[in-house]
């Protein structure tokens, strides 16, 4: 065994799904040199802080991780700073937190197990090729989150992710497939595609690579024998033509839920956010979607107070909110992000303005979730069921609606059907058919 054997780790994971599976990843490279991941910062060997750089304040929130950790931990263990924060910060990580031995980017998760024994070693090159990285699950799960892409050539005047993750380059199918029998075969019954911008798989391959697309990707997993259910994110309204839209309609393995992030419902922000669509062309997209799928549950992401937005462009969102009426609805207040063309722009909106936008924008999106609640009584819906607690159980339908209901005779991993029976402030009861 190598000399660092017998050694645990705990990592602290902010941020998106993407920031989660790289912290698989992470545990993953360490767990073939003898750490062992736990649940306790305070005796753990090696600390990893796997960081976020998208929302507000990220950097504030690392610092006082990095202070809290520099506290509690042994005194011979190790702190490294990884994901996205240490791509664009890199050695200011180390001058401002003498308490960090590493700092590893969000590009070189697979040089984790090479970095450990590097003191003060910066590893940030956008330029690293992790395409081709071969990742080995440690335990069984329910559900499992596999890349198709590294990085985004998107460029939205807001994002910093071009600046932390670099290019997007697409994942080899093969190593898609081979990851996704693997997980069949100790007994994952979801899989989740991530990608900054799914729906552009293909556009992009580190090598040789035969012509595919996304829809020919979704194809191939849907024949995987074993295989339930595949839920993607985050697809690009851009990218969202029919044949698309058609695919994600008649595969039945692919779950009738999406996320389409909408970000602005006026034409002047989503074309000064360099998005590449117009609120008409959204719609439209939402429109064909319901065509094909009446029942389809969609979600939206949605920035408010983006740099020049007035009071009629806020008009234009909430129109689209009340149109479409979302199942889910992640908002946040705009927070000028470095490195990004948008944090520069005259006509910043002031923050009191921007909240008060945020909680009419939110008070809303509860309100039709409210009313939706009502129209769901009496439906019935195929579950899996993801979570038995205490006599309560809850479970995700197909189209991405979770609802609770008692636990007797079920399991984690089920599949059972329910019918809605009750709901509260948005959230659904449901009742076990058949039991």
């Amino acid at each position: 065994m190598s000399s660092i054997s017998k050694k645990t780790l705990y990592i602290e994971t902010m941020g998106c799904a993407m920031n989660t599976r790289d912290s698989e990843h992470l545990a993953s490279e360490l767990g073939k040199v003898g750490y062992t991941q736990i649940d306790n910062p305070e005796i753990a060997d090696l600390i990893l802080l796997n960081t976020c750089s998208v929302r507000e304040k990220p950097e504030r929130k690392l610092f006082s991780e990095i202070g809290h950790f520099a506290k509690i931990k042994k005194p011979e263990a190790k702190i490294g700073v990884c994901g996205c924060s240490a791509s664009h910060m890199g050695a200011q990580i180390l001058q401002k937190a003498p308490s960090v031995d590493f700092v590893l980017g969000a590009r070189n998760i697979s040089k984790i197990s090479q970095i450990i024994h590097q003191p003060k070693a910066v590893e940030v090159a956008l330029d690293h090729d992790d395409s081709h990285y071969i990742f080995e699950r440690s335990q069984s799960t329910l559900k499992a989150f596999i890349n198709v892409s590294i990085g985004c050539d998107k460029h939205c005047s807001y994002c910093i992710v071009p600046h932390t993750r670099g290019r997007e380059i697409s994942i080899p199918m093969r190593l898609i497939l081979q990851e996704a029998q693997r997980c069949v075969e100790n007994g994952v019954k979801e899989i989740i595609l991530l990608g900054q911008n799914v729906n552009n798989y293909g556009a992009r391959f580190s090598g040789t690579h035969p012509k595919i697309d996304f829809r020919g990707l979704l194809e191939s997993l849907c024949a995987l024998e074993g295989l339930e259910r595949i839920r993607f994110t985050s697809p690009h309204p851009l990218h969202m033509d029919d044949a698309f839209l058609e695919c994600f309609a008649h595969h039945p393995k692919i779950c009738k839920s999406i996320h389409m992030p909408l970000q602005s419902g006026s034409n002047t922000i989503l074309k000064a956010m360099k998005r590449g669509y117009t609120k008409e062309w959204y719609l439209n997209r939402v429109e064909k979607l319901r065509a094909l799928v009446p029942d389809v549950g969609i979600g939206t992401d949605i920035i408010v107070g983006f740099p020049g937005e007035t009071e009629a462009d806020f008009a234009h969102t909430l129109e689209v909110v009340d149109r479409v009426q979302f199942d889910t609805l992640y908002s946040f207040v705009y927070s000028p992000r470095p490195l990004t063309p948008a944090a520069h722009l005259e006509n910043q909106v002031p923050d009191t303005i921007a909240k008060e936008r945020l909680s009419m924008l939110q008070h809303r999106h509860q309100e039709l979730l409210a009313q939706k609640a009502k129209n769901e009584l009496g439906k019935v819906y195929r579950i899996l069921v993801e979570n038995v607690s205490e006599g309560s159980a809850q479970g995700r339908s197909d189209q991405g609606r979770l609802l609770s209901f008692e636990a007797q005779g079920v399991s984690v991993g089920d599949f059972i059907d329910v019918q809605v029976v009750a709901h509260h402030k948005g959230s659904l009861q449901a009742q076990r058919l058949g039991a």
